[in-house]
């Protein structure tokens, strides 16, 4: 026979789990909400609320009390409610109020047994067909814990921002060992489930993500470390057998989605979680987050049993095949689909990696790095092929992963410098990961690409950007350093983007 306590594990292995008792206050063991609150995905008439509590009494569901209020004193309570944070999502709670007023600001707080949550700040977007003055929103990627400090995030909390747009690489799973600021817990890659849960809650903690979570709503993607370093659909790096590896990823979708404010439509199934979707801004912005890991093809050529490589262009034939797809058919079609409903004035492709082609040269040879979308070049040009055919009004493709500033013009024949720019690219730099090699040759790069019209390793940072006036302005920020907790930003470099005019241009 179970013992009180193993009963209630296994329940809560189930997705089953014992309330606490009416009237009952849960005792915690600590600040139930020592992770911080968060909110995103705002819509005209409420936005996704998100907490996790700690230190939980045991496998039990908690009762937890959720306020939002037109003020910032939380005098003035406009909506409430009790959410129950459930052992089979990590005391997770994810909210999603309705009937508040579209296009402000308000605040909110959780409460549970007699603690109190921070208070955080979120907004709603204006309703859908508004012609909205302004968007102001910043984007980042690529955070990895040891690399050093989270200082970008001290300064993007004093912007004036609508939105924050995070493109991927969230936690690493992988330990860098060498020229670290600060440790991992643990340095073995997380497989199962808790060891996810227990990398995001290190992350969660720093008190600078908290900052900018708790200020500003996101919205989010994901890249390879979230899983595994450049998985690709149910093949990780290392080759394993497809069974094994799709345990891990449906492990670490969960643990993603425990630990992001993210809607319920998006919950995941096993191995499986739909997060591309659409963002709306009224009538002046709609931004596609898109998927480029679930569902993509295994990476050409591999020298190994997984992931990505230089390859010679003219010797990888299976780099050309037309059937490989960076997004999945699914994906690719929703997308096209989206594209010719779209009335919004400016369309934001939000996805993580840098999709220009950057030749790269070894002796004679071109070479191209299968793991981006030089990688994927058939499934580039039907995307940009779509954009053009469709006319779509002022496209604009934000990325990350390289840990590089990237501004780039995007065309169907990067070879052809008179061809047409059918959209416009920016590239954000991470916000602590390290430049690999191609920072070092960056003159050679730009000259080598032209349509890659500035690009820099040199520092950490985020692009702030704003949709106003009939233009779209990007400012990349850079901190001087992540070794230390305080450092000071800069703004590198300004581009813009003229409305009817593909194409960033200095500003």
């Amino acid at each position: 026979m179970l013992d009180r306590r193993r009963f209630l594990e296994v329940l809560a292995a189930l997705g089953v789990s014992q309330a606490v008792p009416a009237g009952a206050q849960p005792r915690f063991t600590g600040d139930p909400f020592a992770l911080g609150v968060a909110s995103g995905y705002p819509r005209p008439d409420g936005m996704v609320l998100w907490t996790r509590l700690l230190g939980a009494p045991g496998p039990l569901a908690i009762p937890v009390r959720w306020e939002i209020a037109a003020d910032e004193a939380m005098r003035t309570i406009v909506a409430r409610g009790v959410a129950e944070a459930h052992p089979a999502w990590a005391h997770s709670v994810h909210v999603e109020p309705r009937g508040l007023e579209p296009d402000r600001w308000y605040w909110y707080r959780f409460l549970a047994g007699d603690a109190v949550s921070p208070i955080g700040r979120t907004r709603t977007a204006p309703a859908a067909g508004t012609a909205a003055a302004r968007l102001r929103f910043a984007f980042a990627s690529c955070q990895h814990y040891e690399r050093g400090y989270y200082s970008a995030y001290k300064h993007m909390v004093r912007d004036d921002l609508d939105l924050v747009v995070f493109l991927g690489d969230y936690i690493y799973e992988s330990s860098a060992r060498i020229n670290t600021v600060r440790s991992h817990e643990r340095t073995e890659e997380p497989v199962a489930l808790d060891e996810y849960r227990n990398r995001y809650a290190q992350y969660r903690s720093d008190p600078d993500l908290q900052a900018a979570h708790q200020a500003f709503p996101w919205i989010v993607t994901w890249d390879d470390h979230e899983v595994d370093n450049d998985y690709a659909g149910d093949r990780q790096e290392d080759g394993a057998a497809p069974e094994e590896f799709l345990l891990r990823r449906a492990a670490a979708y969960r643990a993603y989605y425990e630990h992001m404010p993210l809607p319920a439509s998006m919950r995941p199934g096993g191995p499986k979680m739909q997060i591309h979707t659409t963002q709306g801004w009224g009538s002046l912005a709609s931004f596609y987050l898109l998927d480029a890991r679930q569902y993509r093809s295994p990476q050409a050529c591999p020298r190994k049993a997984g992931g990505g490589n230089e390859v010679d262009v003219g010797a990888c034939a299976e780099l050309h095949d037309p059937a490989r797809s960076m997004l999945g058919t699914a994906q690719e079609a929703w997308l096209e689909r989206q594209f010719t409903a779209s009335r919004a004035a400016w369309n934001i492709l939000a996805q993580p990696v840098l999709m220009a082609e950057r030749k790269g040269r070894s002796g004679e040879r071109q070479t191209a790095w299968t793991d981006s979308w030089d990688g994927y070049p058939a499934a580039r040009k039907r995307l940009l092929e779509s954009v053009s055919a469709r006319k779509l009004a002022n496209p604009v493709v934000i990325g990350g992963d390289v840990h590089m500033h990237f501004v780039a013009d995007l065309k169907l024949d990067f070879d052809d410098e008179r061809a047409p720019v059918v959209a416009s690219e920016f590239v954000g730099t991470s916000i602590t990961s390290p430049a690999g090699a191609w920072a070092r040759n960056m003159p050679a790069i730009l000259a080598e690409n032209p349509h890659l019209k500035y690009g820099s390793g040199e520092r950490r940072g985020y692009v702030r950007a704003s949709i106003a006036g009939g233009r779209f302005n990007a400012e990349l920020i850079g901190v001087e350093t992540v070794r230390k907790p305080e450092s000071r930003a800069q703004v590198m470099a300004r581009f813009v983007v003229e409305d009817g005019r593909p194409g960033p241009q200095r500003a």
